[in-house]
């Protein structure tokens, strides 16, 4: 069921006194989240939808937003929940912008090497995610970054990649 959802962000802090929480939006263009119906909220492991009822954005990522059943009581308890939203919700990325989840199990092809495998996952390492590639039973890790892949052929399922002299080959030896 995770694998259904995105993370969006987390409730902060209440807001005033009428049952509005403050929010942090973890996204590069806050400003499409400023018509959303509902939010689920990750309460214990589950998410939970809740409607919005309002939602103002007030610059930097920063949100207040009023739920549906939450009051001016209950507010304290949803301070540093995640917010998510589901997937089928995500705006849809062209050209060679991706997202980890669409791409696995894409055939990934070096421009010198060939066919090098399989993308299995995504690792996030300081903010520098790297590309796990299944190649016939071993792992080899690839920097996720514009700079190694080249293209993303979504009609056929290919990453193509540059990687450079000696990054696979260290893990086929």
């Amino acid at each position: 069921m995770k694998d259904e959802f995105f993370y969006l962000g987390t409730l902060t802090r209440p807001f005033g006194l009428k049952g509005e929480l403050c929010a942090f939006f973890d996204t590069d263009n806050p400003e499409r989240y400023t018509q959303l119906d509902a939010l689920f909220l990750d309460l214990d492991g589950e998410k939970i939808p809740y409607t919005v009822e309002h939602i103002a954005y007030r610059g930097n990522n920063q949100f207040v937003i009023k739920f549906d059943g939450i009051g001016p009581n209950e507010c304290r308890e949803f301070a540093q929940v995640e917010l998510y939203l589901p997937l089928s919700q995500l705006p849809p990325l062209d050209g060679n912008r991706f997202y980890f989840h669409e791409v696995i199990g894409f055939t990934v092809i070096d421009e010198r090497l060939g066919e090098i495998g399989t993308c299995q996952d995504f690792l996030e390492v300081s903010n520098n995610p790297i590309m796990q590639v299944n190649h016939n039973g071993t792992e080899i890790l690839i920097p996720a970054s514009q700079q190694f892949v080249t293209q993303v052929d979504r009609e056929n399922r290919i990453l193509h990649v540059s990687t450079p002299e000696g990054l696979v080959e260290i893990y086929l030896q």
